[in-house]
This record gives structure tokens, sequence and C-alpha cells, in this order.
């Protein structure tokens, strides 16, 4: 049985951050957080309704899945809705390495299904996708979805599914104002033609449209967010300010209305979480409505902005 998308809330909340190890919160984003650390976080997003988490097994290497796990299990099962993912650059070679990975992500959370599962990216569209067949089969995972995928990856894996009466629920690709590819390749168009809900990762570009940065208030030197965006910030000023300017009509943060412009763009944002703050920022933009003419204000603002933030992990969408 699938889950009921309309059951979904606005916004998706994610934990990459969350926990240490390799591709851990300590090694990408400087963070050490702990469970107790979290904690509030998690209470504090279920209390506004934030019920949607997102993970992978390869963020710490289980890490992640550990901590989200823990408060999970003191949570209602049905009250929670687990987004978690299949990486295969540390799968097994094993026949069974998808299932085997999920099995290993179901015990961490102490549940014996997924509500969202997803193919973390195209290595082998035609080796994994495969994969998800039995874990729907069996009922281990309610849906599936496909992250980091160009349009012919994701039909593809479409055409594999409904092959044998399943299909793709959901798509996890990176989108904002300053990196829309997902739109330009049609991605998002077919997401709408057959239901499938389109996710947006970092939609913040780490910060660089949170209003905390710009030309003149660069991100810390030597930082990895550092040297892929402060030589963008001087372009990104106009959109900035326009940002800043749609911020203020709604007495809102530049982040909650990048937020809410990207949940106007009919995609399901994921927003990273390790603070009450954020919690705060993304129960505001999941009630905040941007109008129409400033959407489309926006809109092509953004797109005279001519950066590109393409991360290293990623291929072209178009």
């Amino acid at each position: 049985m699938m889950t009921n998308k309309e059951d979904y809330p606005k916004i998706a909340l994610g934990t990459w951050s969350w926990g240490t190890g390799a591709a851990g919160g300590d090694q990408v984003f400087g963070n050490h957080l702990s469970a107790e650390d979290l904690k509030p976080v998690y209470d504090a997003a279920m209390k506004h309704g934030l019920n949607l988490w997102d993970t992978a097994t390869v963020y710490g290497m289980g890490a992640s899945e550990d901590i989200l796990g823990s408060f999970v299990k003191q949570s209602p099962r049905r009250q929670v809705l687990l987004s978690t993912k299949f990486t295969p650059q540390i799968a097994t070679d094993s026949p069974h390495a998808v299932e085997d990975m999920l099995d290993a992500s179901l015990k961490r959370f102490g549940t014996d299904y997924i509500d969202i599962y997803w193919i973390h990216n195209p290595a082998d569209v035609e080796r994994w996708t495969p994969g998800l067949i039995p874990l729907l089969q069996k009922g281990k995972v309610k849906s599936v979805g496909v992250s980091n995928h160009n349009l012919a990856e994701l039909k593809r894996a479409e055409e594999i599914l409904s092959a044998e009466g399943f299909h793709i629920s959901a798509v996890q690709n990176h989108y904002s104002l300053v990196y829309r590819s997902s739109e330009d390749a049609g991605i998002m168009d077919y997401c709408q033609e057959h239901d499938m809900t389109f996710f947006a990762y970092m939609v913040l570009e780490q910060g660089a449209l949170s209003g905390k940065y710009d030309a003149k208030h660069p991100m810390p030197q030597g930082s990895s967010r550092g040297e892929t965006y402060n030589s963008l910030l001087p372009r990104m000023d106009k959109l900035l300010t326009a940002l800043r300017e749609t911020a203020e009509r709604h007495e809102a943060t530049m982040a909650q209305t990048a937020i809410a412009w990207a949940i106007a763009k009919q995609t399901l944002p994921i927003i990273g979480v390790t603070k009450l703050q954020h919690v705060e920022d993304a129960a505001r933009a999941a009630s905040l409505q941007l109008a129409d003419e400033e959407v489309a204000q926006l809109d092509k603002i953004s797109k005279e902005t001519d950066v590109n933030t393409k991360g290293s992990w990623e291929h072209p969408m178009c």
C-alpha cells in the first residue's frame, strides 16, 4: 500500500548533518551533533506537523539513521513519515544488495517498512532499479523514488518498474532559485504529468539564499561552501535584493521566502534542520503564500543571475 501523498507536509526535514563519520555531519558540515542536541529539534518539528524526515544510509554511514531512529522509536510509527536511500557507491556485490541495505535501515529505525525509499543516484539504472521491485512486493517500502536522475534515466526507471505494475512516486533533485536545471530539462513537467512528487534539495544553496551572506559578507574563507559560493555572490546581488524586498513585504526572512518560492513552484523542499530556528523557518515557510506576481518576478531575476551551483556529485540534467 502506497503512502498517501495528501498526507505529506509541505516541507520535508533533512538530517544529513546529524551524526558523525564518513560523509557525516562533522566531515561535510563541520557539525558535531549528538542525539541529545537534536531531540528538541525533532520534538519541535513534530509539534508543527513536520513529520516527513529525509535521510540516507550513507549519511555518516548509518549515523544519521541511528539518531533519527532513536527518536522514531519513541513516536507512534503511523505519525512519522520516513524517507531514506539506497546509495549504489556503498553497496555490496550481493544480488540482494538493495534489500540488504534497506534491511539495515529498517533495523536502525525499529520498523518493518519505509514510507519512501530512493535510489540515491543513477550509477547504473539497469542494475539497481529492479532491486526496488521485491521491496514493494513484500511491503517493506510503501513507495519508491529516484534522486539525481536526469529525464532519460527517470523515464527508464519508470519503464522498469511499470513493467511489474509499480511506479516511481517521487523524484529528488537539486533545485533552487539559482539552480533550475530540473525545470529546464522538463523533469518537473514530467513529474506533474505522471503524479510524481518533486522533492527539491539545496533550496537555500547551503545558506547563500538565507540572507546571511552576500558580496560584502562572504562565507568563511577556506570552507567548502566559501570555495563554491563566494565567487558567485556578487552576481547574485540583484536576486538577493529582490528576495529581501519580497521577504520584507511578508514580514518573513529571506530563507523562509526562498523556501516558499520553491513550494509555489509545486515542489516539496527538503530543509536541513539542526537548530530550533530551522524548524521555525520551515513552519513559517509552509504557511507563507507568495503572490503570483512575486513568484514571476523572482523567476525572471533568477534566470538573469547566470550562476551554476551544480554539485560535484551531480551530472547535468540538460
